[in-house]
């Protein structure tokens, strides 16, 4: 059996097929006409030559399916699919780990002011600095409050006094399947960073001051983004206009 196969087994809420929607294909002969159109679509042949070249590269080299990659953090499939219209081909996703514990995104609220408090966290996948709250993967078998906790210590070295839970996001429906928890913490003080994270510095600045961020484009991390929305929503950021820039 497949690693594939076997992941379909163990986890089938993964591959749930609705009536009418993108089903997954699991008819051996389905599957290789879906690999093979995929393999001729990348193809961008010249002549006959090059088309003959094409179909004979389907035929006998086609895009790889399954599982592309898999680790502690995340699993790359690339399942074989009919669309709606009929048309057969292949189409990637990314997923947590089978157990995984959702994602958290913590935004802390300094003191009594609620001042929020912004990491400028150096990413790899983008090469730059964000201005971001709080986040991490979870834990197999912790809670929310939990993940929460450690990662303020962790990332800030930051104790919550109260967790306050803005429900769920899903952060990219066209190519992830994580479901990330966002909370505001409410804290008394934070530490150093991170550096290991590569965390540069951390900032408290005021409610005003963070959608403003967001306006102007300092902010374009969507998690943080969703965090401060839900936390607008949820009448935990003041609505005073008071305070100076970073």
């Amino acid at each position: 059996m497949s690693r594939y196969e076997a992941l379909r087994r163990a986890v089938p809420e993964w591959f749930r097929d609705d009536p009418g929607e993108i089903e997954i294909l699991t008819e051996p002969a389905s599957v290789r006409r879906a690999r093979r159109a995929a393999t001729a679509a990348g193809q961008s042949p010249q002549g006959r030559a090059g088309a003959l070249w094409a179909r004979l590269r389907a035929a006998v080299r086609p895009v790889r399916t399954g599982v592309i990659s898999a680790n502690r953090y995340l699993w790359y499939l690339r399942d074989p699919v009919r669309f709606p219209d009929g048309r057969l081909g292949l189409y990637d996703r990314l997923l947590p780990p089978p157990g995984a514990s959702p994602g958290v995104v913590v935004l802390p609220l300094l003191g009594p002011g609620g001042k929020v408090v912004l990491i400028e966290h150096y990413r790899h996948a983008t090469r730059r600095r964000h201005w971001e709250a709080v986040r991490g993967f979870g834990d197999p078998g912790a809670t929310g409050e939990e993940n929460v906790t450690r990662e303020l210590g962790e990332e800030i070295a930051a104790t919550p006094t109260e967790v306050i839970a803005l429900g769920d996001v899903h952060p990219d429906t066209g190519l992830l399947a994580h479901r990330v928890q966002l909370y505001a913490a409410r804290v008394d003080g934070f530490g150093d960073p991170e550096k290991g994270e590569a965390i540069g510095r951390v900032v408290t600045v005021t409610p005003a001051e963070a959608e403003a961020m967001v306006a102007d484009g300092r902010i374009t991390d969507g998690f943080t983004v969703a965090a401060l929305y839900r936390a607008r929503l949820a009448g935990l950021l003041a609505t005073d206009r008071e305070g100076g820039a970073i």
